[in-house]
């Protein structure tokens, strides 16, 4: 078979050859030099969103993000930061104004997944209370929320699932999206086409990964890519889903029964000190769904430069707008899971050779991070650029004198108690 006898001699040699990455830097030397994105994405990803638009932020309390950092600053590190970080972004950004009578946009700073059990684990189930404490807030002491019933405010909400606040997707899908936030825009890192949790006009993010810890990891450029496919995380989550059937929607459980053993796929349940660097070794990183769709992973392959597998049907990608996902990363319907070694062996060279090229432009990684301090055309950016592409408001964001839409008493009546602090459960995942 010529064919396949080629195409297995051109593997050998594309792990052989060595891949340039670089973390909010050019790279000094490049083996593959990096491809510019063309057309209209590669313009909006380098747009430069300051004086086209004006933000506003409330000045709140801190109960409602600064003293629940305080209480437990491991919400500066998990994977839901952004809202943190977006905050401190805003406070001395060239976009915000101090003339709410000027701004375009309305910013609420309030941390609702800053709320961890004792292993770090995010818990949604205080988030409506704290976010409809905020919201009743505001539209008491200042007129700009009732003037739109929110419409023309933005919300960072960076749960599994957005603003149902759920992190099962069952249980998500019936709380349905906090009623008070429903003509919002939500900036959130759940994205799947047709749901229930993802608004139209909604702004899709990459979640939170520690740009300074993946720059420490660098390994050189030159680095031949020796692994074909690479993956470190659960397969199975025994505690909530012991017969493997609903978490991932069985791809992950899949993905182990299927290829644990073949040679092509170095994947395990283990996280070694070396992920970082062994994610720089590799050609393909999968990503696929957990309990929801997205992950880090999704991050940490653009910025190492590992072809992202993802495996996660109608998902909707950071940034759609911006960055070409169909030219940089590989999509595999959960359903196809099994046939993962034929799909990934039978990609042409050249075509990863292209993939890699358009992952080594510095732009589309910048895009993917949340750095301190923030640069041009970082996540940051990404979601102000959204917001400006929203502008000028269409005339049915204002309400007529007494109009009201909203329903302040809809939603579950556990949503309806007063906030508090502190977290009390500890079922989470």
């Amino acid at each position: 078979m010529p064919n396949l006898a080629f195409t297995m001699i051109s593997w050998v040699f594309l792990l052989l050859l060595p891949i340039t990455i670089a973390v909010g830097k050019l790279p000094q030397a490049a083996p593959i030099t990096s491809e510019r994105i063309s057309g209209s994405a590669g313009d909006v990803l380098e747009d430069d969103p300051v004086g086209r638009l004006k933000v506003y932020v409330y000045e709140l309390p801190s109960k409602y993000n600064k003293k629940l950092l305080q209480k437990d600053p491991r919400c500066l590190t998990h994977m839901f930061a952004a809202e943190i970080f977006m905050h401190r972004f805003l406070l001395s950004s060239a976009v915000r104004t101090l003339n709410p009578e000027e701004a375009d946009w309305f910013y609420t700073p309030v941390y609702p997944t800053c709320d961890l059990t004792p292993n770090g684990l995010p818990l949604p189930f205080k988030s409506p209370r704290i976010m409809r404490s905020a919201i009743q807030l505001i539209s008491a002491n200042w007129p700009y929320w009732n003037r739109t019933e929110g419409a023309d405010h933005f919300f960072l909400v960076p749960h599994d699932f957005g603003a149902c606040f759920h992190y099962q997707e069952e249980k998500a899908i019936e709380r349905g999206i906090l009623p008070l936030l429903q003509r919002a825009t939500l900036v959130q890192t759940f994205g799947q086409r047709n749901h229930v949790c993802l608004n139209e006009g909604s702004i899709t993010i990459p979640p939170y990964a520690p740009p300074q810890k993946m720059q420490a990891h660098l390994i050189p450029p030159d680095t031949p890519r020796s692994i074909f496919v690479y993956f470190r995380g659960l397969f199975y989550d025994v505690n909530n889903d012991p017969e493997g059937g609903y978490y991932a929607r069985g791809a992950r459980a899949s993905i182990w029964e299927n290829f644990k053993n073949n040679p092509l796929f170095d994947i395990s349940t283990d996280h070694p000190t070396t992920y970082y660097e062994d994610m720089q070794r590799a050609i393909f990183c999968l990503c696929p769904l957990g309990w929801a769709p997205w992950s880090p992973r999704l991050v940490e392959s653009v910025v190492f430069g590992c072809i992202p597998v993802i495996i996660a049907d109608d998902i909707v990608l950071p940034f759609a707008d911006a960055i070409p996902w169909e030219d940089i990363g590989v999509f595999v319907a959960e359903k196809d899971v099994p046939y993962l070694d034929t799909i990934l062996t039978s990609i042409p060279p050249h075509v990863v050779l292209r993939k890699q090229r358009f992952l080594a432009n510095p732009s589309m990684k910048k895009a993917m991070l949340f750095p301190q301090p923030a640069q041009p055309r970082d996540a940051f950016h990404q979601i102000l650029n959204g917001l400006a592409r929203k502008l000028p408001h269409q005339k049915t964001t204002y309400l007529k004198p007494g109009e009201k839409i909203l329903n302040w008493t809809a939603g579950p009546t556990g949503d309806l108690k007063p906030c508090s602090s502190g977290a009390t459960d500890d079922h989470r995942r």
